[in-house]
């Protein structure tokens, strides 16, 4: 037992007319509430490791696709050709049959009907790919689509007119691949 009762006033905080003070009201409940706060804290900790868990599974599985992705992508580019090439073996079967017949051919005539063949087979494959020519003769001068190589003199007032194509430019879809050189009349 306490021998003195300042030392027990001391002990349990209770003041001079007898009151037990509101810290130590806080201090009895907070121990009483230890369980209370020790479960929830092994349920904070289970939650955060599932959360944890959760991270790295997606971490994981996403970093998978982007290198599914990105093999796919280099396959994509590696055969992307691989149709249009199946397309043209015909025609290649085509010159060499020209060729063989070049050699033994008697009248020249067959000779460039069967080249005239092959080429038209050959435009008919690229244009059904969105191939298109683009032959700018008589159009007006256009520095965003054609190459200027050279000037000359416009016959019948052609000027700022493209009156020759040297070399016949292309566009796959829309979007220009090459670009006609044109001579400009001035």
């Amino acid at each position: 037992m306490v021998e003195n009762k300042h030392e027990y006033q001391e002990q349990h905080d209770i003041t001079n007319d007898g009151e037990v003070s509101a810290e130590n009201i806080e201090m009895d409940a907070a121990a009483q509430n230890e369980p209370a706060e020790t479960e929830l804290t092994d349920a904070a900790t289970e939650k955060m490791a599932e959360l944890q868990d959760k991270y790295l599974r997606l971490s994981a599985e996403f970093d998978n696709y982007r290198k599914r992705t990105l093999k796919e992508r280099v396959e994509l580019i590696k055969n992307a050709g691989e149709d249009i090439l199946k397309e043209l073996l015909p025609v290649i079967d085509d010159f060499e049959r020209a060729i063989d017949t070049m050699q033994t051919a008697v009248s020249m005539d067959a000779v460039s009907e069967g080249t005239q063949l092959i080429y038209n087979k050959f435009k008919s494959i690229v244009e059904g790919r969105g191939l298109k020519e683009i032959c700018p003769v008589d159009e007006d001068f256009d520095p965003d689509i054609h190459e200027a190589i050279a000037k000359a003199p416009a016959p019948d007032g052609r000027t700022g007119k493209i009156i020759d194509v040297v070399q016949k430019g292309y566009s796959l879809n829309e979007k220009i691949i090459r670009h006609p050189k044109v001579v400009i009349g001035e």
